[in-house]
């Protein structure tokens, strides 16, 4: 069995909390988890959750990606995808230079093209290719929208940075994906497009949520639901609505407002039967998969992994589901699998999640923190354990 390392989730919460000058029993009592849980995350015998980080995190007053050690700089080094941060970085800052006078830019329609492209990589999770392209992409929009502005220009400019976000949020780049989506906002406003600035609102609540921030969350939520109210009704609309009510759905799991979370996947629920599959607008997923994955989701989020796991087993997804979305469904599974003490099988999701999705599945901290569980747990570490830690860096 490989020996767990000193760098990881519980030592970083031990640190953090010995800065704050408090005991162990002085943290577990501002955390709704127990004395006992927070010890064993500490030495390491227990896997830190993404719900007991973000608790800690916002007990600390420290940024949960503090806690977890991200971005993964060692790990993105390797794969030579930490040189593609910088352009992105350097891309998003050239928002309001107007047009460029030394650049010679595609076709709009090509552009448009272009930027749609770049969603169906991050989804398929091509993410070094996605990352490359990208910064060419945001500055040919930039110049051709100040240059000839139009509704279409602006909202394929909003729809890049909304790439960005999504990509520097999976390689864990946290700060440049508020950035990102900073930029989002200004470019939907240009577009004059509220089912955009709704989905930019439903992915700032998502931030908030992995902060532990659920009542910001969930006012997010609403507002994205006022934006939205504002178009016309539409397939659009109503899958972008669909979307927000996913969305709160696990956050109120987070807050154990079961209520609210019965309220959101019902809502969510009616618009998938009324709709149907709605995974081509805004590349959000949306539709009665996504409902049961994210009614899943939530009890996995509210630590009802019996329910959870009947749930998953019962789910068949269909081949039409975005590829990050299926790795992110067998990872949470594998999480519920080695909750309910099924080792192996959550080894056998996390294979299978590496195998769609190697750079998702290598830089989500769930993966991580399942994989360090399971090496804790085993009497006996199969060779695929053995394998996955290492890939993993652990």
């Amino acid at each position: 069995m490989p020996s767990p390392d000193d760098d990881h989730t519980g030592t970083r919460i031990r640190e953090q909390r010995r800065l704050a000058r408090l005991t162990q029993r002085e943290l577990a009592n501002r955390i709704p988890y127990s004395y006992s849980l927070l010890n064993q995350v500490e030495c390491g015998a227990r896997p830190a959750t993404a719900d007991f980080v973000a608790a800690v995190a916002h007990a600390l007053k420290v940024d949960v990606t503090t806690l977890t050690g991200q971005p993964y700089v060692t790990e993105l080094q390797r794969d030579r995808l930490a040189e593609l941060v910088r352009p992105i970085r350097e891309a998003l800052d050239l928002y309001d230079l107007g047009a460029n006078p030394d650049l010679t830019a595609r076709p709009a329609a090509q552009l448009v093209a272009a930027a749609d492209r770049l969603c169906a990589e991050v989804r398929a999770t091509h993410l070094r290719n996605a990352a490359r392209a990208l910064p060419g992409t945001i500055a040919e929009l930039t110049h051709t929208a100040w240059a000839t502005p139009s509704t279409e220009l602006w909202r394929a400019l909003a729809s890049t940075y909304r790439t960005a976000h999504d990509i520097t949020v999976k390689l864990g780049y946290y700060d440049l994906s508020a950035v990102a989506l900073d930029r989002m906002a200004w470019a939907a406003e240009r577009a004059s497009d509220p089912c955009l600035g709704a989905v930019r609102q439903y992915m700032r609540a998502l931030v908030y949520f992995r902060e532990g921030e659920y009542t910001i969350g969930q006012r997010l939520v609403a507002a994205g639901h006022n934006v939205v109210a504002q178009a016309e009704e539409s397939r659009e609309a109503l899958a972008v609505a669909g979307q927000l009510h996913l969305g709160g759905s696990v956050i109120a799991a987070r807050a154990d407002d079961v209520a609210a979370v019965v309220e959101h996947i019902g809502e969510a629920r009616k618009i998938a039967k009324r709709i149907g599959d709605a995974s081509d607008i805004h590349w959000l997923s949306f539709g009665p998969a996504n409902v049961a994955m994210h009614r899943m989701s939530a009890a996995v989020e509210m630590g009802q992994y019996d329910n959870a796991l009947k749930q998953a087993r019962r789910i068949r997804l269909p081949a039409s589901v975005a590829t990050s979305r299926r790795a992110h469904f067998l990872i949470d599974q594998a999480r519920t699998e080695m909750e309910t003490g099924h080792t192996d099988a959550a080894l056998e999701h996390l294979v299978q999640a590496r195998k769609a999705a190697p750079e998702q599945t290598r830089y989500h901290p769930g993966a991580r923190e399942t994989i360090r569980g399971l090496v804790h747990t085993a009497r006996r570490t199969p060779d695929t354990l053995n394998y996955m830690a290492a890939w993993v860096g652990l």
